[in-house]
């Protein structure tokens, strides 16, 4: 498990463009990583409409949003344009980012047990150390709670 103070695990993933993202492109900026579940449904839309929403005031604070999901990079493309996502969205589909920051675990609904991705929001300094920790957050209050911390 990740703890406060300690170094991001490094990364290299596809953006919806198929480029290349690296969270040591952020090195000196803020970084506000989210992991979510799956594009497009309604919990992930309302918690990626609170981040759009909110946009402006973290690019003002220097911070730079990123979500990411085991979605493919078409389904992220779709997701952003429908909902005038303006920050970067990330495709982990072989889980291995998911499970460097222990948000790939058991999860329990109705009953039936499964493996998903929970819900988790990590912020990241300029030097690339984590700030905080978010698990299980909320997606309606989640974007108002990470803008209150910086």
């Amino acid at each position: 498990m990740l703890t406060v103070g300690e170094i991001a695990p490094e990364f290299t993933l596809k953006d919806k463009n198929s480029n290349n993202v690296s969270l040591s492109d952020f090195r000196g900026k803020r970084v506000v990583l989210y992991f979510y579940p799956k594009d497009n449904t309604p919990g992930c839309t309302r918690q990626a409409c609170a981040f759009a929403g909110l946009y402006n005031q973290f690019t003002e604070k220097g911070v730079q949003v990123i979500g990411i999901s085991k979605d493919k990079e078409a389904s992220h493309i779709k997701f952003a344009e429908k909902y005038n996502l303006p920050f970067i969205l990330l495709s982990d589909a072989e889980l291995d980012v998911a499970q460097k920051y222990g948000v790939w675990k058991e999860k329990k609904l109705y009953g039936k047990v499964s493996m998903g991705v929970v819900r988790t929001t990590f912020i990241i300094d300029e030097d690339g150390r984590i700030s905080y920790i978010m698990p299980n957050v909320k997606p309606d209050t989640n974007a108002e709670e990470v803008l209150s911390l910086l």
